[in-house]
């Protein structure tokens, strides 16, 4: 059968929400849907899949705007949370009725799961360790991946070794006729720069039977990996379209005192505009140290089993 791609993990200018200096009412990502469709197509995808955080209105621009709308997958990464720890699933093939419906159940990310199961669709539990820092038991977390049909195993921003520890998770917990876990890959770009640079590929001839592929497990990550200058690259690209907004060229999210606050912002910050990349260094420091953390825990269940307070069940070997 016919091998198809697609990045499974892409943002664009409808990404509003940003987690940093949120005063100055920075998106995501600026990058328009129909430049990631074209970058993406240019790079090999077959398909094209827009994840957008709590939207899906930039999936649902391009698919109006391009010739085959039979090429674009309705995508979207939900941000819910179990306890404190967010936790972003990458749904595929979201409805209008379907987004609606899981608005009020984000609090706790297995009645999102639950619901998302009711409906058929596929998803995955993206970047498993990017939150988790130790805020619950490992085994409490992991029960998570009991419940997902698949886990992003390739994030094109995430660390080799974290991405790794993925793969090996899914590969365990799918032998010995287990269910089925499936494995994907995506960039998670944030500009255009990535995009396409991380996919999945599986079986099809068409958008319906790619995804059907990928719920079977018959899908596979590829491409490239991150690192400090992977994410700090994306943030540059990010505060540069930011500016470039400020100036009139892009989304106009900034008007009178408040666009003149944040241009003399941009200004003043000039010389520290080393922070991204120190950030982000120390962000790879710390998930790197994560990975350390778990895979020693997960080894040490493997070889001496579970303490006596954690059930074999709950961890995913």
């Amino acid at each position: 059968m016919m091998m198809m791609r697609a990045d499974l993990h892409v943002h664009t200018l409808h990404s509003t929400r940003s987690g940093n200096m949120r005063f100055l009412r920075s998106r995501d990502c600026y990058s328009r849907p129909i430049d990631v469709y074209r970058t993406a197509r240019a790079r090999g995808m077959d398909l094209v899949a827009i994840t957008d955080h709590d939207t899906i209105d930039g999936a649902l621009e391009l698919a109006s705007s391009v010739e085959n709308p039979d090429e674009v997958i309705i995508g979207e990464e939900v941000s819910c949370w179990h306890r404190d720890i967010e936790v972003h699933l990458g749904v595929y093939g979201m409805t209008e009725a379907l987004h609606c419906d899981i608005q009020p159940l984000r609090r706790n990310a297995f009645d999102v799961i639950a619901c998302l199961r009711s409906a058929g669709v596929f998803f995955s539990l993206n970047h498993l360790l990017h939150f988790y820092r130790g805020q619950a038991p490992l085994a409490e977390y992991l029960r998570l991946v009991e419940e997902v049909p698949a886990l992003e195993a390739r994030n094109g921003a995430m660390l080799t070794t974290h991405n790794l520890l993925i793969e090996e998770i899914v590969s365990r917990r799918t032998a010995g006729n287990q269910t089925t876990l499936a494995a994907i890959g995506g960039s998670d770009a944030h500009t255009l720069r990535r995009v396409g640079r991380t996919w999945t590929e599986a079986p099809g001839h068409n958008r319906e039977e790619f995804l059907g592929s990928l719920a079977r497990g018959l899908g596979s990550p590829g491409g490239e990996h991150g690192d400090a200058a992977t994410v700090a690259c994306d943030a540059y690209g990010v505060i540069r379209s930011f500016v470039a907004s400020l100036m009139g060229r892009g989304p106009r999210d900034h008007a009178g005192w408040h666009r003149a606050v944040c241009l003399a912002f941009s200004g003043v910050s000039l010389p520290l505009q080393f922070l991204p990349l120190a950030i982000a260094l120390a962000r790879k420091r710390g998930e790197a140290g994560t990975v350390r953390r778990v895979e020693a825990e997960l080894n040490a269940v493997r070889v001496h089993g579970p303490r006596p307070a954690v059930q074999i069940g709950e961890v995913p070997w």
